[in-house]
């Protein structure tokens, strides 16, 4: 069980879904939590639920000031920041033909470049005593996956990302791990169900939980992960291992 007992953490986009279990379960294993979002009613009433561990902060992580302004909430209400999770990501499923280039142009916008601000943006307060920073990819960021050439594309550029950040910042004692969830049953995808059976073509067969996430992103936000940088995690019921073949067929 990742103890995570002094730190502090900004997750973005944690109103719901994969970002308010990490900072559910971020606050159970002892760290003070900065939860960013433009959805302001999910997100204050989860800081409230919190207690006095969390707070909220309205961000938009395409804004370099936004990034500045939750960073500082973290460092001026906490002390410090010693963890960033950039989880904020919009998602689209369309055929190339059917995708504009706008819409491309957003995807990458919050998913990519909304994570490189995010990373600057926290460097300044953990370059003094180092830190990690947890990059929340994708399935469709490993290999390639129908009808997501915008999302996919965003979550591959991140997956870059994620590397050459661990090259550039290791010496200041700063992590960079990515970590790649498969069919996640979140509001972001709301037509999956849960449950035994829910994703027959995947080894474990089903859909994953948020929780199941937000265990693997404590790991590696705690002490416990201390020498991995750099590092790609799946959790993804075993859709990464190769050609599954489902049972009866």
């Amino acid at each position: 069980m990742a103890d995570l007992t002094g730190k502090v953490a900004l997750i973005t986009g944690a109103a719901r879904g994969q970002g308010a279990a990490e900072a559910k379960l971020f606050v159970e294993r002892g760290a003070k939590v900065v939860i960013t979002d433009v959805l302001e009613t999910e997100g204050k009433e989860l800081a409230e639920s919190l207690g006095e561990n969390a707070r909220f902060v309205r961000h938009d992580v395409t804004d370099s000031e936004s990034w500045d302004a939750a960073v500082a909430v973290a460092v001026d209400t906490f002390g410090k920041l010693d963890v960033l999770v950039n989880n904020a990501a919009i998602y689209t499923m369309k055929p190339i033909a059917e995708t504009t280039p706008e819409e491309l142009e957003r995807i990458l916008t919050v998913n990519l470049v909304g994570a490189f601000r995010g990373i600057k943006a926290v460097l300044p307060a953990m370059t003094a005593n180092g830190g990690s920073i947890v990059n929340i990819s994708s399935q469709s960021g490993l290999e390639g996956l129908m009808n997501h050439s915008a999302y996919g594309s965003s979550k591959w550029g991140l997956r870059g990302l994620s590397k050459v950040a661990a090259l550039e910042l290791g010496l200041s004692q700063i992590r960079v791990n990515s970590v790649y969830p498969g069919p996640i049953a979140t509001p972001m995808v709301p037509y999956l169900t849960t449950g035994p059976g829910s994703f027959p073509t995947l080894p474990l067969e089903r859909t994953g939980l948020p929780e199941e996430v937000a265990e693997l992103v404590a790991f590696l936000a705690s002490d416990a992960s201390a020498y991995i940088t750099g590092a790609e995690v799946s959790v993804d019921g075993g859709l990464a291992a190769g050609k599954f073949i489902p049972r009866g067929m």
